[in-house]
């Protein structure tokens, strides 16, 4: 029998299970890259579009790991000492989390986790597990790869007409019962003919791009790894050697990169400086990709109009985060991942794994970050040990 640590964030305050607004949700079977969806041998624990992140919901994991023996404990739980984290992580052979809740797997804690085998990312991105440690310590570190990055990509999309449109601001106006149109427009423009660029184009940047296109933007990226030419005439895209020189160039920025150490901060004042005055900064990505009290300064000089994402450090932010004030910002807590549709697609995706786990069998390449001490699969495209 294992034990099987899953931190998930807490139920909704109003009770669960929530009243869903629908009764079911499209069935998605491939990604854009000709990827399948994740394919678990049993059944699903669960009705795809339920709620399933939180603690309640458990991933819909609960029958197949009781059912095969195992002891799931589900918690949130998981910041200081005293945490439930804390106390259940030494007997732990398997941990599970979300990067939206995310259960940080420090050095220091991977070190009293002696009997933990494997660590799973519900979901797309693994930078919460020190990776460099996980590998010392032979544990296999895997994620559901594609599970959600359109769902992500959607949110980015939502966050750029948000912030030109001047849409939040504008909807205060009029649940306020207003009807100050010339508030509304002081800070609204059209996309249309705006440049637009993506810092890192894999899986999330490039569905960004695709869904740009339509309105008619002029479309730009940098990435280490080069599109296929054939996608760059598809998109009309604009190809630049390095970040300095896209943020030189357009009006609007989507941050998409993976961080690791080198790229810890990389939006610094600095930066801010080269970007067009009363550009956008849009970051879905992670939050220590831009540097917290740079980001308050650039908007209040006016260098940035506005920012946008859903990726704090730390997570859950603390309640006096300057984020949540500063002025002409678009934030939300980190969901853009973890809609009810990607929910279905990464729980049945963390059964996947789990199954080939205790069964012996190899895990999808795809799903991979670290195994056999060192990188592999997409953590070795991904991410950097040091």
């Amino acid at each position: 029998m294992a034990k099987i640590l899953c931190v998930l964030y807490p139920d909704p305050e109003t009770g669960y299970p929530p009243k869903y607004s629908r009764d079911t949700i499209p069935v998605i079977t491939h990604y854009a890259n000709g990827q399948t969806a994740p394919t678990p041998k049993g059944s699903l624990g669960f009705k795809p579009g339920e709620l399933l992140g939180s603690v309640s919901g458990a991933l819909g994991l609960r029958n197949y790991a009781e059912g095969h023996g195992h002891e799931l404990i589900v918690i949130s739980d998981k910041d200081g000492p005293d945490s439930e984290f804390e106390k259940f992580l030494p007997e732990a052979e398997v941990v599970i989390s979300q990067p939206f809740w995310p259960a940080y797997l420090t050095k220091e804690r991977i070190a009293k986790a002696t009997k933990l085998k494997i660590a799973i990312t519900a979901g797309i991105g693994s930078d919460h597990v020190d990776l460099e440690a996980a590998a010392r310590a032979g544990i296999t570190v895997a994620e559901v790869t594609g599970s959600n990055s359109i769902s992500v990509a959607e949110h980015v999309v939502m966050m750029v007409l948000s912030l030109a449109r001047n849409y939040l601001p504008s909807h205060e106006i009029a649940i306020r019962g207003g009807w100050d149109i010339a508030d509304c427009v002081s800070r609204s423009y059209d996309i249309e003919g705006m440049h637009f660029g993506a810092i890192a184009a894999g899986r999330i940047g490039l569905a960004v791009l695709r869904r740009l296109k339509p309105f008619d933007l002029n479309l730009h990226y940098t990435d280490v790894h080069r599109l296929n030419p054939e996608v760059e005439k598809e998109l009309g895209l604009t190809y630049h050697p390095d970040a300095e020189s896209l943020v030189r160039a357009v009006d609007i920025v989507n941050l998409q990169m993976p961080l690791y150490p080198s790229t810890e901060h990389f939006f610094n004042d600095e930066m801010f400086a080269k970007m067009k005055r009363g550009a956008y900064l849009i970051n879905c990505a992670r939050g220590k990709l831009v540097e917290r009290d740079a980001v308050v300064r650039a908007l209040e000089s006016g260098q940035l109009a506005g920012y946008a994402g859903d990726v704090w450090f730390p997570q859950p932010a603390p309640s006096d985060h300057p984020w949540r004030t500063m002025p002409f910002n678009g934030m939300t807590p980190h969901m853009s991942g973890t809609s009810l549709s990607a929910q279905a697609r990464y729980a049945a995706g963390t059964l996947e794994i789990l199954e080939s786990y205790f069964d012996g069998t190899s895990i999808r390449e795809e799903y991979l970050i670290v195994k056999n001490g060192e990188l592999a699969g997409t953590g070795a495209k991904s991410y950097k040990l040091t």
